[in-house]
């Protein structure tokens, strides 16, 4: 066996799909078949069933994923001490972003690393805040830009957006007139993203239990809701210009981020996009 095998494994066990574990790893679904194949036949035992439409793994799949990652981490994990000793950039750098964020400065670091670095394998995932906080924990991802209601423990953190919430409302709504929002049904991102979390921790930390009526996991979605009168959108103060239709009311006593966030021993690849962010981009101190 080799680690493209288990690379291979891992990725079919994770999409539960061969069809997408090929698109990931760049390489056509007949190649990755072959593959577990011929791990399964090198192992001697089936690692997938594939009766059924969605690919799960069999117990012994079960037993050779968790391996296989670990595995696949020491082999990383001595690329990366000897590319640390040596200062060499290679291999593959994984980005995640904020489902529905368009932080443009972002992308051009992106550029900048890949005409510095063409060598280097590149992948941006969306998803929400808080399972990408958890995958840059993992290991899963090398950095993340994400949101949330304060910089997440055990990780390097670096502020690239610190907003107040604000409640938005078409003209002559109550609460653009100084209305307490919270006493009017709200539109907001769902769990899991920065600005949901900044809402939760506000209402936690004051005893009130709004109703959320609607949830969106995009702002230009929450925004329209409003304004067409289905409720009070939440959002942040820097959003707010983008919907001169609707009027803006502080929420006090709120903050959201949106942040990068990294490990203490983050990869040269890592090392090397945060050096571009900082030279050509945002801030990250």
């Amino acid at each position: 066996m080799d680690l493209r095998q288990l690379e291979y494994l891992v990725a079919v066990a994770e999409e539960r799909s061969f069809t997408r574990a090929a698109a990931r790893v760049h390489v056509s679904q007949s190649g990755v078949s072959a593959q577990v194949r011929q791990l399964e036949r090198e192992l001697g035992a089936e690692l997938f069933d594939r009766t059924s439409r969605v690919v799960a793994l069999t117990a012994a799949g079960e037993v050779a994923l968790e391996h296989a990652r670990a595995a696949l981490a020491s082999a990383a994990a001595l690329g990366q001490a000897v590319g640390e000793v040596a200062g060499v950039v290679r291999g593959s750098l994984v980005v995640g972003m904020v489902a529905g964020c368009a932080l443009t400065p972002l992308f051009d670091a992106l550029a900048a690393f890949h005409r510095a670095h063409p060598g280097v394998r590149l992948r941006l995932l969306e998803g929400v805040s808080e399972g990408l906080v958890d995958e840059v924990r993992r290991g899963g991802l090398d950095l993340a830009l994400v949101g949330v209601a304060q910089p997440p423990e055990g990780l390097e953190v670096a502020v690239v957006v610190d907003d107040p919430l604000v409640a938005l409302v078409p003209e002559g709504h109550p609460v653009a007139s100084g209305a307490d929002p919270f006493a009017h049904p709200l539109v907001a991102m769902p769990r899991g993203t920065g600005l949901r979390a900044a809402l939760d921790a506000r209402c936690a930390a004051s005893g009130e239990r709004p109703e959320v009526v609607l949830e969106a996991s995009a702002p230009d979605a929450v925004a329209a809701l409003a304004a067409r009168g289905l409720g009070v959108a939440v959002l942040g103060a820097s959003m707010a210009p983008a919907y001169p239709d609707l009027v803006a009311a502080p929420i006090p006593d709120t903050r959201a981020l949106l942040a990068l966030v990294w490990r203490d021993r983050a990869s040269p690849a890592a090392r090397a996009l945060l050096g571009i962010i900082r030279n050509n981009s945002f801030s990250v101190d």
